[in-house]
């Protein structure tokens, strides 16, 4: 599956890059989903489930730790590897999504579905391992 921007993370996102009145700059948040979904266009916060499993927990993304590049006309934005670390079970974790903020979130910026997933977590804990990746051509 394709990263997606869903409508609302559009918007937020032009804010930011046009440093349009009202936009919200802070540092991102990482977040694994729980429900079986395929994110699409006209998600919000609500769409997705976030994981409760013993040890997660959200994931700051700061803005000035991004390698940003450009190579043959397509720019990549790369964050370093993260790990959520499960020291319990979780089962059927089905992608993540980013929001546009760690405490009390309102949006998703945007949302991926693990191509090889849904992974679960078994009693005795495991993790998960993501390097963000935004391409633009």
């Amino acid at each position: 599956m394709a990263l997606l921007v869903p409508d609302v993370g559009e918007v937020e996102l032009l804010k930011r890059m046009l440093n349009y009145t009202g936009a919200t700059v802070l540092n991102v948040a990482l977040r694994l989903y729980t429900n079986n979904l395929t994110p699409a266009e006209g998600d919000n916060l609500a769409s997705y489930t976030e994981s409760t499993g013993t040890g997660y927990g959200a994931i700051t993304l700061t803005g000035s730790s991004w390698t940003i590049a450009t190579v043959a006309g397509t720019t990549t934005a790369e964050y370093a590897q993260q790990t959520f670390t499960y020291t319990g079970a979780e089962a059927n974790i089905y992608g993540y999504y980013v929001t546009e903020k760690f405490t009390t979130p309102t949006l998703v910026l945007w949302a991926e579905r693990f191509t090889d997933g849904p992974y679960s977590i078994p009693s005795g804990g495991g993790s998960v391992k993501i390097t963000p990746k935004i391409e633009l051509a």
